[in-house]
């Protein structure tokens, strides 16, 4: 033991979201080694407000919500806020759980064309099975994993009738996760969620059964403000204390892994002296490593929305009222699909309602999303105080493919809910509204009201040995610095096409295994 006594750990583990729930519990499971997880926010365990799924959308812009605001946008809505949350379990704690395994494709992708080793789907595809308790049959789902995902019940009468009408578009029933990746298809999702209506969130899944082991020290309410490095080696975290006044030193002895999020583990990287030197410099930080790819590669999946009046009562319960999803894609040939949308059993005028559109509570609506959206924007600081939010800058629809998609999914939409099975439930379009109809009408009107499906990746992005454009080597290690490794949804080289949570646990298990050399 040495002079820091109990404040010092084998592993230490920054950010008890998502993937780093997933590292600490897996690391712990070996008892000769001690295990700190830190985590800003405070815990989920008894709070309602979190657990109880279907209460989720009352947490954005709540207390457990960093709430980033965007910087100006120069062809998307600045009004746009990133929800990341400030809990344990991160954002499968604030996320609606709709549970989709990683494409293949991406994954692939991944392995075979930016040279992360390791990551291809015959690779990472077997950890699914460890991952999760599937309610489903067949060898190819986990049946015993900490995680527990079941399909959406169809007990919403208007969903069903719009699957119904999907159809009636040439777009078929299909079952997700069961391999192959839908191009062209819809139907209730699977949720990580039991079957009670709590989540199945990394915190639930992975802490709550071992918040006891003996060997794992579970510190909420402390804030990293800076990895230290000395001799080249990360030695642990700097933290604020829970009073918010005195600061402590976790000490790790042999690794730390970041596991902040896409948005604040750049962050911490950049005030630990890690990331591009000029903007290091003008923060006035020592740089130690000079990596430009820290905050560059930001990628989300933008989000525009379609709305009607509902003829009939909507449903007022709910699994978590976004319970479906369908893929259409805009063009031929494609091996993962370009456009997806959310179906809401609920009114979704966020950005709508400021732009004077008329907005109703009994409505339902469809948001289409770019799933391989290829603009890209940066995190960087706003200042050397780590209390400061860090700046976010999306920059949305600055590269050329992405509007044409949306402008695409407005049309879709409207063409699946003119269809007969919905007749008895479309009433009148609330937004855009039935006069807006040229491309430019409609690109007008995405620009002002998209929002995000709150998916940023790729900050911190994993790559080949000798790609200087990647922050991180396969292995999830730090380029130029011994003993940190990053896993969260920031290692990603490109956003899967789908909704990531599911994917950034995988990250989290197979970093638990590159660090224990499994």
């Amino acid at each position: 033991m040495s002079a820091t006594g109990e404040h010092e750990y084998d592993y230490v583990v920054v950010g008890g979201g998502s993937a780093g729930a997933a590292v600490a519990a897996r690391l712990s499971e070996d008892p000769a080694v001690t295990v700190a997880l830190i985590e800003a926010g405070p815990s989920d365990v008894g709070l309602d407000e979190i657990l109880v799924l279907d209460r989720w959308m009352a947490l954005l812009e709540s207390g457990f919500d960093w709430d980033y605001l965007v910087e100006p946008q120069e062809k998307g809505n600045s009004f746009m806020r990133h929800a990341r949350a400030r809990v344990l379990g991160g954002c499968s704690s604030h996320n609606s759980c709709i549970a989709f395994w990683p494409p293949r494709e991406d994954l692939d992708e991944w392995a075979f064309e930016y040279g992360a080793t390791g990551w291809d789907a015959e690779s990472v595809h077997p950890l699914i099975r460890r991952l999760e308790t599937n309610s489903r049959s067949g060898d190819h789902h986990g049946h015993d994993g900490p995680v527990h995902i079941r399909d959406v019940p169809p007990d919403d009468p208007c969903g069903v009738a719009l699957l119904d009408a999907c159809e009636q578009a040439g777009i078929p029933r299909v079952r997700f996760n069961e391999g192959p990746t839908v191009v062209n298809g819809a139907n209730f999702f699977q949720i990580n969620a039991r079957e009670d209506g709590i989540r199945s969130s990394s915190s639930v899944s992975y802490l709550h059964p071992i918040v006891h082991r003996a060997n794992l020290t579970i510190l909420t309410d402390h804030w990293a403000r800076r990895l230290p490095i000395e001799g080249g080696r990360c030695i642990g975290v700097d933290v604020l204390l829970p009073d918010g006044i005195h600061s402590r030193r976790i000490r790790a002895r042999r690794e730390v892994v970041c596991s902040a999020g896409a948005i604040d583990t750049p962050k911490l990287l950049m005030l630990s002296g890690i990331g591009p030197a000029d903007h290091l410099r003008e923060m006035g930080i020592e740089v130690l490593v000079d990596s430009p790819g820290v905050g560059s590669n930001l990628q989300d999946h933008p989000e525009g929305v379609i709305q009607w009046e509902a003829k009939r009562p909507m449903v007022d319960r709910s699994t978590q009222w976004w319970e479906i999803g369908i893929f259409s894609p805009t063009r031929e040939g494609l091996d993962r699909p370009d456009l997806m949308f959310h179906y809401g059993s609920v009114p979704f005028d966020m950005h709508t309602l400021r732009q004077g559109y008329p907005t109703s509570e009994n409505a339902f609506c469809l948001t289409p999303n770019v799933t391989k959206a290829r603009s890209t924007g940066t995190v960087r600081l706003r200042s050397i105080d780590f209390r400061d939010k860090p700046r976010v800058d999306p920059r949305y629809f600055t590269d050329p493919y992405d509007m044409p998609v949306m402008i695409a999914g407005i049309r879709r939409a409207r063409e699946i809910v003119a269809r007969p099975a919905m007749s008895e439930w479309a009433g009148r379009e609330l937004y855009p509204g039935t006069d807006t109809v040229t491309d430019q009408e409609i690109e007008d009107y995405i620009t002002r009201t998209h929002n995000t499906v709150y998916h940023p990746v790729g900050t911190v992005r994993m790559g080949s040995a000798d790609d200087p454009a990647a922050p991180l080597d396969p292995e999830l290690r730090v380029k130029g610095v011994d003993g940190l490794r990053v896993a969260d949804a920031s290692v990603m080289q490109t956003i899967t096409a789908v909704n990531p949570n599911i994917t950034v646990m995988l990250i989290g298990e197979r970093c638990a295994d590159l660090v224990r050399g499994a």
